[in-house]
């Protein structure tokens, strides 16, 4: 078979309920690397993050971070990034909103936060990337790639609202969980690094294998030859990627499950 692209979100995607890798996704994956495929890991979390995953996967993979916003080689090397302009960055952070909803900032290195969030730690437990409690009111606005606002999907729908009143379309955004709202810069989404990432390794979007459970996957989901959307998914995103086919849950391993039909694969792990 020729080389495909597999390029798979992780939470509620690839990973399981308790947002880990399973042994048959782990094993699948070196399998598909072996057979010579190109894989990416395609996610809302810091490159950091997705780092700590990829090393346990074990696989040469690309990575897809910040929704979009960078594109890393399997050794790390940087090929393509987007940072949000320092001025839209400094409105949000001056933006008001609801008390409850937590402001965070995704730099090169570090995931900043404007006050503790505890509940956010299991989320992270098997990476051991954690934020940073800062003063973002004091943030100069540069050299950040994602901002993200956590709180409750009531609040955040109308401080979404206000953004795209006062900043128009001058910001991409979307959702990753129903209490995530993900703002980017003007043209960021996964769909937009999925299709330079196929154009980087010369390949057809008919050889793209992509899987996704939220409404930033939306974009990536669309423009694969082969989208896969998870039984547990957000209820519009079937409408915003009509193409793409519904599969099985994300936990255990749907993900894993169906890229061993797909490419014929004999699994020894349960």
């Amino acid at each position: 078979m020729q080389p495909h692209l597999i390029v798979t979100d992780l939470d509620n995607t690839l990973l399981n309920a308790e947002h880990d890798l399973d042994e048959l996704t782990i094993e699948t994956f070196q399998a598909l690397a072996a057979e010579g495929h190109h894989l990416a890991l395609a996610s809302g979390r810091h490159f950091h993050d997705i780092t700590a995953f990829r090393r346990r996967l074990g696989v040469p993979a690309y990575i897809m971070s910040t929704n979009g916003a960078h594109l890393y080689g399997p050794d790390d090397s940087l090929i393509a990034e987007q940072w949000v302009p320092a001025e839209l960055v400094r409105a949000l952070i001056a933006l008001p909103r609801d008390t409850d909803i937590r402001l965070n900032l995704y730099t090169g290195d570090e995931w900043l936060i404007d006050a503790s969030a505890p509940e956010l730690k299991a989320l992270h437990a098997h990476t051991g990337f954690h934020y940073r409690v800062a003063d973002l009111e004091a943030h100069d606005g540069r050299g950040v790639g994602k901002v993200l606002c956590i709180g409750d999907p009531v609040a955040l729908a109308s401080l979404e609202q206000s953004i795209t009143e006062t900043l128009g379309r001058r910001l991409h955004m979307t959702y990753s969980m129903a209490h995530s709202l993900e703002i980017m810069a003007e043209g960021v989404n996964k769909g937009a690094t999925l299709e330079r990432l196929l154009m980087h390794l010369e390949l057809p979007v008919t050889r793209c294998l992509a899987f996704g459970d939220n409404l930033n996957d939306a974009e990536m989901l669309a423009l694969a030859g082969h989208g896969f959307i998870m039984e547990n998914a957000h209820p519009d995103l079937p409408r915003r990627a009509p193409d793409a086919r519904r599969i099985g849950h994300h936990h255990p391993f749907g993900v894993a499950q169906h890229l061993q039909e797909f490419f014929a694969l004999q699994a020894t792990a349960k």
